[in-house]
């Protein structure tokens, strides 16, 4: 039986399901949600936070602020309060309300874009909002999920090697499109690994990652209105 002294040290990610009796062909999807963050942007996020901690960045008054449609201010909102930061989490609209109540309940504030950007549509006026509250106060720490290599390096580090592990005869690796921090660690793993792995990366209608043009999209956290700085598309092994 694990024990353990802070939240984020549990994450039971080695769960994956046979899904083939619903597509007829062998498919696996992998569970990521077993942690008290409740989805897999606790990689990310307790990395990106304990990065800012040793270099300093980070400090005891800082006060965390973060752009996010609702996973990632979660997993936030559980590592402030364990460790005893504030948080501020800049969301939307779109943003799922069981999300937005668990961050209020972990001690978060959460504040709601209402209005878009002329440029960059909801996640352009967040990050108007985020940069006037950096501006206006030096407590405020943005650790910028769109453009911390800890997105990305977490990935490569932890995510990838346990599919290798598990799928040494993988194929095809499907993996949804967000900030693409687990597109690209993925990605720059399987580009050296010792077989072929396709990366197709799952996007959604209106987002413009992929070059095409921005509309209205109803899934959080899938999908952008600004294409993601992590994004590399050269990357001979990656897909969309």
């Amino acid at each position: 039986m694990p024990i353990i002294t802070a939240p984020h040290e549990f994450n039971e990610s080695d769960l994956y399901v046979d899904i083939r009796s619903i597509v007829g062909d062998s498919l696996y999807l992998k569970c990521e949600g077993f942690n008290f963050a409740g989805s897999i942007k606790l990689k990310a996020a307790t990395e990106m936070v304990e990065a800012a901690e040793r270099d300093g960045t980070l400090k005891p008054s800082s006060i965390l602020i973060e752009s996010s449609s609702g996973n990632l201010g979660v997993a936030l909102s559980m590592l402030a309060a364990s460790k005893g930061y504030k948080f501020v989490c800049v969301s939307d609209a779109r943003c799922n309300p069981s999300a937005r109540l668990v961050m209020e309940a972990l001690g978060s504030e959460v504040h709601v874009i209402e209005e878009p950007a002329e440029v960059g549509g909801f996640l352009g006026a967040r990050l108007d909002y985020v940069r006037a509250r950096l501006e206006a106060d030096d407590r405020f720490v943005w650790l910028n999920q769109y453009t911390n290599p800890g997105n990305w390096k977490v990935h490569h580090r932890k995510t990838a090697p346990a599919i290798a592990s598990s799928f040494p005869e993988l194929d095809v690796l499907f993996i949804g499109a967000g900030t693409t921090g687990t597109l690209m660690g993925c990605a720059r793993y399987f580009k050296q690994w010792h077989r072929s792995v396709k990366i197709v990366a799952i996007d959604s209608v209106g987002s413009s990652t992929f070059g095409t043009r921005t509309g209205p999209r109803m899934i959080p956290g899938l999908g952008t209105s600004v294409r993601p700085p992590l994004l590399d598309e050269p990357e001979p092994a990656l897909r969309h």
